[in-house]
């Protein structure tokens, strides 16, 4: 076993879709040297774990690397995501990062790329195949893309104990099932129990032979506000709605059931209240399917499976002892405490508008190469925790939109944002002589000012009496 000697400008730690955004953004707009290291055997980080039926929660119009379009941009005409832009499947984008690093980064001569390796904290990597270890010199900084990694099932146990002889696979063995069960037991409450419970009633499952096991009830974003391109007008319509929701919300309660009422927010159940907030998105006709399943759970999480009980916080239900337990229940999106983005040869990679990974990451990369000081950057470029709870939709937007009003004062950053595929709102100029845009783009403005001090005053509110 050899240890070698390299140098570059950004050693950078994850081949994610952060990792991509933001190596393919330095290298875009700067002559710099890049090394991307990640533990996996090829790019695209988590979805190189993802089960088989997953597909892209957001438009792929708007996801992945700046420098190559992802999908082609087409509109589906039917399904449950009909009338929206086209999202990707998860072996696509696999795919598509693929092409992303060997067709694209490498040729460029700028990134070199390791697989199969893990990165020890100083500055170093080991080949988890040879042994090989690789001292690196880091002109610049390490850029930490696996700060806010996911847990998936399929990395991650159960988080419950499991009698022997029961049956319980993580979602990702679900299309590999060859004995179908009388009753699938689908064990979470977020998007990947979401998907699992679509993915089985999609198939054939009759909606009666669907248990689901939910601790929490969730809050998520309606699809349709949440478009780009063509149909960034949906996306101009959502944010006018949010702000008048907001100026006119009487408290934290009655804001949400605004954002509701017009359409911005959805759940599953109308009758329990939503403790979670992920960000993931949904289309109104996945949850009218989501709404078939009847028979739901809601006693906490879940403790013990046996075969004929299943042992929650909140009490015990009986079971069969053939049901198939299907694991959804990992951790999911990482709520890790906000840090500074831009710190001393380190950039750690987090949000600045909520979600969108990819934008963030690319934001991050193009700040990084405009040479700005470190105090700029990050006054620029303000971490945005990923969100976990329904106040976190309040602190996300406040974030981003102030983050947002620094931008338009930085004539190199608006123009970047118009360039960049990433950024779902780029393209509203060319859609604004039209008649819906400017309605909606009066009401925003109108609302702006007074939805953002009702905000600002309803999380103070909330943080008080925390």
């Amino acid at each position: 076993m050899a240890t070698h000697t390299l140098d570059t400008d950004y050693l950078v730690i994850g081949a994610g879709a952060a990792g991509m955004a933001f190596t393919d953004a330095v290298a875009a707009d700067s002559s710099a040297d890049v090394i991307v290291v990640d533990r996996r055997h090829a790019p695209g980080g988590h979805w190189n774990d993802a089960y088989p039926f997953v597909w892209l929660h957001q438009p792929s119009s708007y996801y992945g690397v700046n420098s190559l379009p992802l999908g082609g941009g087409t509109i589906d005409a039917d399904g449950l995501n009909a009338g929206m832009y086209e999202r990707a499947t998860g072996a696509e984008i696999c795919g598509y990062f693929d092409r992303v690093v060997h067709s694209h980064l490498l040729p460029s001569g700028a990134v070199r790329y390791h697989p199969m390796c893990w990165y020890d904290g100083d500055n170093g990597f080991v080949s988890l195949v040879t042994g090989d270890r690789y001292d690196v010199t880091v002109r610049r900084a390490v850029v930490d893309a696996r700060y806010l990694s996911p847990s998936v099932p399929a990395t991650s146990p159960p988080p419950f104990d499991i009698e022997a002889g029961v049956r319980c696979i993580p979602v990702g063995e679900l299309a590999a099932v060859s004995e179908p069960p009388p009753r699938y037991v689908i064990v979470g409450a977020g998007k990947t129990a979401m998907d699992a419970c679509v993915w089985l009633l999609g198939v054939g499952v009759e909606p009666e032979r669907i248990r689901w096991v939910k601790p929490r009830e969730s809050w998520l974003l309606n699809r349709y506000f949440v478009q780009s391109d063509d149909l960034v007008g949906n996306l101009v319509e959502g944010g006018a709605r949010q702000m008048q929701a907001a100026a006119n919300a009487t408290s934290l309660a009655d804001l949400f059931h605004r954002l509701e009422e017009s359409g911005i927010l959805l759940r599953v159940d109308e009758r329990t209240t939503p403790t979670m907030f992920k960000m993931p998105t949904s289309s109104t006709a996945e949850i009218d399917e989501l709404r078939r399943i009847e028979d739901v759970v809601r006693l906490g999480h879940v403790q013990r499976v046996a075969s004929r009980s299943i042992v929650l916080d909140e009490g015990t239900v009986s079971a069969d002892a053939d049901d198939l337990y299907v694991h959804c229940a990992a951790a999911g999106l990482n709520p890790a405490p906000a840090v500074p983005i831009f710190a001393p040869n380190r950039i750690t990679l987090q949000p600045i508008r909520s979600g969108l990974i990819p934008f963030n990451a690319a934001f991050v990369g193009y700040m990084e190469a405009s040479g700005r000081g470190a105090d700029e950057k990050n006054r620029l470029c303000p971490a945005n925790r990923m969100p976990d709870v329904p106040l976190d939709w309040v602190r996300g937007r406040l974030t981003e939109m102030a983050a947002e009003r620094s931008w338009s004062k930085e004539p190199d950053i608006v123009d970047w944002l118009e360039r960049s595929r990433l950024n779902h709102q780029r393209g509203v100029g060319d859609h604004r002589d039209e008649p819906a845009v400017r309605d909606a783009v009066g009401r925003f403005v109108e609302c702006v000012r007074p939805g953002v001090a009702r905000l600002m005053a309803l999380f103070s509110e909330a943080q008080a009496t925390a």
